[in-house]
């Protein structure tokens, strides 16, 4: 792939991603969430173990490594977001996008104890300035923390910190399985979770709350917005690099923000915005030295 193609590749992957929270809010509102969550990851499974299959060599994990890695993935990166999409049944899907900026915050707080990468104290600033971003997203009222949308932003909180788990879970077990089998087979792992969950919770299936409205969401999120758009995701790993390809998550509500208010009706107040804004930069202050060594690094590209 050209250079030249790589920036219209990012926004084609920001957009796909960006579009899946108000596929999520449209799917339920006839679908059950966690077995919507489920059919998403079985349709996206399905579709990338096809394809590591014809383009792997090794797609199967037999080493202990690799089988860790798809088990912390399937149940914490893939699973874990259940949680999103009970949130989304009242959290519009702009504010969900939103709060997805404090992963980059939350995988480096994770790496502190897994990994045993250390915390300084202009990093433990900036961890704390995304906290105090997140606190004016969610809104919780102190006289009442159960009222109004707390309880459902705080489930996305909540699926925010597993999906941050889930990657360094998988960091830490070091996989040598490429990453297309990887994530296939962890999705397979976290849908097989997620249908467990969804039938102890005591959702079935049923013709009637299938619809074309609802059929279109759910394809749309399990072949576009996460097989392709994990395809995509791959490609600019490989180019780029970890830390240009998770530049994408800041670029995602943006699209999902603007969608949601011109699709759904749905609006967002200046203190999420300001929320948002100090996420980034906790983000930029505890990744101060991966911002400096990217830019470094493409100054001495162009360099003599």
């Amino acid at each position: 792939m050209s250079r030249s193609f790589d920036a219209p590749l990012f926004v084609v992957l920001a957009v796909l991603w960006g579009l899946s929270f108000p596929a999520i809010s449209v799917g339920l509102e006839s679908l059950p969430p966690l077995l919507f969550a489920a059919a998403r990851y079985d349709i996206a499974a399905v579709l990338l173990l096809t394809a590591a299959a014809v383009r792997v060599e090794r797609w199967r994990p037999t080493a202990r490594n690799d089988l860790a890695a798809v088990a912390g993935g399937g149940v914490f990166l893939i699973a874990g977001n259940g949680f999103l999409f009970l949130g989304q049944q009242t959290v519009p899907s702009g504010v969900a996008a939103i709060l997805q900026g404090l992963v980059p915050v939350l995988t480096a707080l994770w790496a502190i104890p897994l990994l045993g990468e250390r915390l300084s104290g202009l990093g433990a600033v900036g961890a704390a300035i995304g906290f105090l971003g997140v606190g004016l997203i969610v809104q919780p009222d102190p006289a009442n923390l159960l009222a109004g949308d707390t309880v459902p932003r705080l489930l996305i909180v909540g699926q925010v910190c597993s999906v941050s788990l889930g990657g360094v879970l998988i960091q830490r077990a070091g996989p040598t399985l490429e990453q297309l089998p990887l994530v296939g087979w962890s999705m397979l792992v976290g849908g097989l979770v997620l249908h467990a969950v969804s039938l102890g919770a005591g959702e079935f299936p049923s013709a009637d709350i299938v619809g074309p409205t609802s059929l279109a969401a759910l394809c749309y999120l399990g072949v576009f917005a996460t097989a392709v758009a994990f395809m995509i995701y791959f490609r600019i790993l490989e180019r780029h690099g970890a830390f240009e390809a998770a530049l994408i998550g800041y670029l995602v509500p943006v699209v999902a923000t603007v969608a949601g208010v011109v699709l759904l009706d749905e609006s967002i107040g200046a203190l999420t915005i300001g929320g948002f804004a100090l996420v980034a930069v906790g983000f930029v202050l505890l990744k101060r030295r991966a911002i400096a060594d990217a830019v470094g690094g493409s100054i001495g590209v162009g360099s003599p």
